[in-house]
């Protein structure tokens, strides 16, 4: 059994998501457990060199993750020969000009979602993905972290089994309250209020809706939504008041064409404030003609048609059922390992062993087209359809 190194440049790991998730829970969990096994039986082990603007953050983090190599010189890095994979967590403004830059220095490309901050420059950097892809073989990957996440694993079983029969709906609630900054510390960047910074709950999060919808309930046809800013004012890191400028909340509703045909609608209600009283901060409410379910991060459970209690309308006595109570929950089948770290395991087997992988830059693209058709929809007060997105 052999091990080969796979040269990884990590740019913008100092920001929560990218040192959290893709560094410590993702390349740092593989390289402990002695690297990516292939279907041979041979092991990648991951070398990465962490890059980024401030040399003493660089160096901090790598000391403190084992890692040998940093630097803040991104050209000098793209010009190694021996780091053949380029990822990105940084800002969204700057990621098609970066993916860009590593796609044209011959780099297999790996990034953060959005890819881009509006429609145009994502299907640009997919195309030019795409085109190096069957010039060269050069490989490429936008993070859809929440398909790995075990309670949509479980969903989606239940859809596959075949438990929902003909589906109808889904509702989604995502969100918590992301404290002001006045009376107690933020625990998101101030950037997320700011437009101008690429900020916006649409911008962060419909592009996520997009491939969990896609992939899990149908395929997305149109939409309708309205975003809001709810909290005017903000306090930044600095203690100093700010005005928020970016969407801190987004109602929408989809119409999607299911796996088999039916039409099937979403409910998506996201908010940056909103207090949770719900199973987790995040929940999918699936409805079916022969079954529902409801799944939040980790949990999942369903009620079948023949479970399905007949409750009793009666505003003027107290309700006597616990409905919480009458679900079943989906049991661990399996060992779930980080969502984050699956999809760069399977990554790393599509660059070094060309194993499929469809999690591509224009899967990422489709996103960003829902952004756009999200926003258009809230500008102009209607529907927007979403046409099928040619890269």
């Amino acid at each position: 059994m052999a091990t080969q190194l796979l040269g990884i440049i990590m740019h913008g790991v100092t920001g929560r998501m990218g040192m959290n998730q893709h560094l410590i829970r993702s390349i740092c969990a593989i390289r402990a457990q002695g690297g990516v096994t292939l279907s041979n039986g041979d092991k990648v082990m991951p070398d990465p060199i962490l890059i980024g603007r401030n040399a003493e953050k660089m160096e901090a983090l790598a000391k403190a993750h084992n890692i040998a190599r940093w630097g803040t010189d991104l050209d000098k890095a793209l010009e190694n020969k021996d780091d053949t994979v380029f990822f990105d967590a940084g800002t969204t403004q700057m990621r098609p000009t970066l993916l860009a830059k590593a796609i044209r220095a011959g780099k297999h490309v790996y990034c953060e979602k959005p890819i881009a901050t509006n429609l145009n420059e994502a299907v640009e950097i997919a195309r030019l993905a795409d085109e190096a892809g069957k010039a060269t073989g050069l490989k490429h990957g936008a993070v859809q972290d929440k398909l790995f996440l075990p309670g949509l694993r479980k969903l989606d079983m239940l859809r596959r089994a075949g438990f929902f029969g003909r589906m109808l709906s889904v509702r989604l609630e995502f969100g918590y309250w992301v404290f002001e900054g006045d009376l107690q510390p933020i625990q998101r960047p101030s950037w997320n209020y700011r437009k101008e910074d690429g900020g916006g709950m649409i911008l962060d999060m419909m592009c996520h809706w997009r491939y969990v919808l896609d992939n899990l309930f149908g395929e997305v046809k149109s939409v309708s939504c309205i975003g809001a800013t709810h909290i005017p004012t903000r306090w930044d890191e600095a203690g100093k008041p700010y005005t928020a400028t970016a969407d801190d909340a987004a109602y929408a509703t989809c119409e999607l064409t299911g796996h088999n045909g039916e039409p099937v609608i979403a409910q998506l209600n996201m908010s940056w404030a909103t207090r949770v009283r719900r199973d987790d901060l995040v929940t999918f409410h699936v409805d079916g003609t022969d079954g529902s379910a409801v799944a939040g991060l980790s949990s999942c459970r369903a009620q079948s048609r023949v479970a399905t209690p007949r409750p009793v309308w009666n505003p003027d006595e107290k309700q006597t059922m616990n409905f919480f109570d009458q679900w079943q929950e989906i049991p661990d089948s399996q060992v779930y390992d980080n969502g984050f770290k699956i999809q760069w395991e399977h990554f790393i087997r599509h660059v070094v062993e060309d194993a499929p992988y469809k999690w591509t830059l224009p899967e990422g693209a489709k996103g960003v087209q829902l952004v756009e058709a999200a926003l258009e929809s809230w500008q102009g007060r209607r529907w927007v359809d979403v046409p099928a997105l040619k890269v």
